[in-house]
């Protein structure tokens, strides 16, 4: 697949990498028994003693962040590792009172696996180099024209998974992606809740162009941004700045950037570190981490259906792939379908539904009793889809059977052959010339006929059933 990169003297070869940050769907903290989910709380609120680094405060694991580990690597299809440990990163950020993180360096829970991406109908496997445990750190905000910054610790120990892939990916539609189907995943698998928003999933992206193949350039790192746009639009961004730095045979400085959404581009921040920068060494005070061979098959057997099992079970219905893919990030509507699905055991059923709930997705308070009531309406030729619209929309309103709703909106159709028989003939023997015209295969006097035939019908008859009576009848 053709990289894209700018329009330059040379061809320059684009590399990319991505580290995911994936905030765990935890009710606590990874070291520390306090609430996990700051969106909302008031600043500082949401800490402890573990939180603020007090001397002699010790961490204990939270069981349910390595559960959930366990699943993401099995999800990414890559196998748990039984042994790890953790380490201390050193570093100081004011927003860090400890004065390291705790992480997961040589020996991290997951190692290997790969997110299967499609780009423009082709399918590609991206590896994944490995999966680590690791706490966030708190926030850092600077009031615009004020000298001083504001700390909230609610972040500070919130359980993270970072997922590193390989430098596989080569171009800006490759990289969102790969990003948006790490996402669904992620999410899918019940890891993180996936609120881009809040930035419970975000992405550092490392670029580097080189005008030689497969030699790699100097790498810039774009950090946290946190939707697939922002993560295509960086990177493109970045190709053609380095790009056009090494036409002009100038340096490319290894750093750390920031991404501006409005002016859409890149802001130097800081010199990257390196890993002996931040003095890794064995965590004292968490023993290593032995996971029994009965606790992952436990986990793996939990593991929910993901998005590319999901992709496989309803391309049966033959709609756009681009279709699946919008109700795939729509978790909540996708789950309806699915139920649909598994109780009428329809194909019909469920690619109607689908189609209703992304034409209306306030469908969805509708119970699923009721909404199959209506499909099973059009399917039998007692509403027409516009009419099945309006029944569903009264039945959000007011809680009534579909079919009560159907008869008090006088929106049944006839669909009885023998009732709708006798109007065809009357209106076949009050049309000749348009009779005379279907004979001639006319393919417009047919709708006429059909025409004719609702008339009569004060718009109840089915059309389709009209139809083929008027073509039995007249014998074409």
């Amino acid at each position: 697949m053709t990289p894209n990169v700018p329009a330059t003297k040379t061809t320059y070869l684009p590399t990319i990498g991505i580290e995911c940050h994936v905030q765990l769907n935890t009710k606590t903290k990874l070291f520390a028994a306090v609430g996990n989910d700051a969106r909302g709380a008031s600043p500082n609120t949401l800490i402890s003693h573990i939180c603020v680094g007090m001397p002699g405060a010790l961490p204990v694991l939270n069981e349910k962040a390595v559960e959930l580990a366990v699943g993401a690597a099995f999800a990414l299809n890559s196998q748990p590792q039984a042994f790890s440990k953790f380490d201390r990163k050193h570093y100081f950020y004011p927003d860090l009172p400890k004065g390291y993180q705790i992480t997961q360096y040589d020996q991290p829970i997951a190692k290997g696996g790969y997110v299967e991406i499609e780009i423009e109908g082709e399918k590609k496997k991206v590896g994944i180099t490995r999966v680590h445990l690791e706490e966030d750190a708190g926030k850092t905000t600077h009031p615009e024209g004020m000298d001083f910054s504001l700390i909230d610790l609610n972040r500070a120990g919130t359980p993270l998974l970072e997922i590193v892939s390989e430098p596989e990916i080569y171009s800006p539609a490759e990289a969102k992606a790969y990003a948006r189907e790490l996402w669904l995943v992620m999410k899918y698998a019940q890891v993180t809740d996936g609120d881009l928003y809040h930035g419970h999933v975000r992405f550092d992206v490392n670029i580097s162009v080189s005008d030689k193949p497969g030699m790699l350039g100097t790498r810039t790192e774009i950090k946290n941004l946190n939707s697939f746009r922002s993560v295509a639009g960086a990177v493109e961004y970045e190709i053609k700045r380095q790009a056009e730095l090494l036409e002009k045979n100038e340096v490319i400085v290894q750093e750390t950037r920031g991404w501006d959404e409005v002016k859409q581009k890149t802001t130097p921040q800081r010199q990257k570190e390196e890993a002996h920068d931040y003095r890794y060494m064995p965590e004292p005070d968490i023993p290593p981490l032995k996971l029994s061979a009965s606790f992952i098959s436990k986990v793996k057997e939990g593991l929910p259906e993901l998005p590319s099992s999901i992709r496989e079970s309803l391309s049966e219905l033959q709609v756009d792939p681009k279709v699946i893919e919008d109700i795939l990030d729509r978790e909540e509507l996708l789950d309806r379908v699915l139920e649909v699905k598994r109780i009428t055991k329809s194909t019909e059923h469920t690619r109607r539904v689908l189609f209703q709930l992304l034409d209306d997705p306030d469908s969805l308070s509708i119970h699923v009793k009721d909404q199959i009531k209506v499909l099973e309406m059009i399917s039998i030729g007692e509403l027409s889809s516009t009419a099945a619209k309006a029944v569903l929309k009264e039945r959000i309103k007011i809680e009534e059977d579909p079919r009560l709703i159907a008869e008090r909106m006088n929106l049944l159709q006839i669909s009885n052959e023998s009732e709708l028989e006798i109007m065809v003939r009357e209106v076949l023997a009050d049309n000749p010339t348009a009779v005379a015209d279907v004979k001639k295969g006319e393919a417009k006097a047919v709708g006429f006929l059909v025409g004719q035939v609702m008339k009569k019908a004060q718009g109840k008859a089915n059309p389709e059933i009209t139809k083929r009576l008027i073509k039995k009848q007249l014998d074409v």
